[in-house]
């Protein structure tokens, strides 16, 4: 009877370590779960930040075509929907007079249009912008 005594005194030894073991291999998982959650998060704000200024920039590119008359330019807005920071748009309006077709022909009355969104985020500058072509008499009245 004493031999399994001993024997089990050693066997709770062995046990105490094995738990030991488990709990650091689970807090060393544990951790790289946190962290990967982690930036997993960061990413998706990062995302829904640059679809929010994509979003600002397309109706702003949509705001200049729709003018009636097309006017050279450039015109800056103060954009209030971002909260994190100020961001200034500006749409710049240029005449595009040697452009031509394919056929060499000159195309008359084209513009390009090109919005561009300035704000300044973790102390640096960033830009983003969208560029079309439109055609000025497009919404004029026949």
């Amino acid at each position: 009877m004493k031999i399994n005594r001993r024997f089990n005194r050693k066997r709770r030894g062995f046990l105490l370590l094995e738990v030991i073991l488990a709990l650091m291999v689970f807090s060393i998982a544990a951790t790289g779960f946190a962290v990967a959650l982690r930036r997993t998060a960061d990413l998706a704000v990062l995302s829904q930040k640059k679809v929010k200024i994509t979003r600002i920039l397309e109706s702003a590119l949509i705001a200049a075509m729709s003018m009636p008359t097309m006017t050279e330019g450039v015109t800056t807005d103060v954009v209030d929907e971002m909260k994190e920071f100020s961001m200034e748009i500006d749409t710049e309006v240029k005449a595009l007079p040697d452009l031509q077709n394919q056929d060499g022909q000159p195309l008359q009355n084209m513009y390009r249009v090109t919005v561009t969104a300035h704000w300044t985020e973790s102390g640096q500058e960033q830009v983003q912008d969208a560029t079309t072509w439109r055609y000025g008499l497009l919404y004029q009245p026949q």
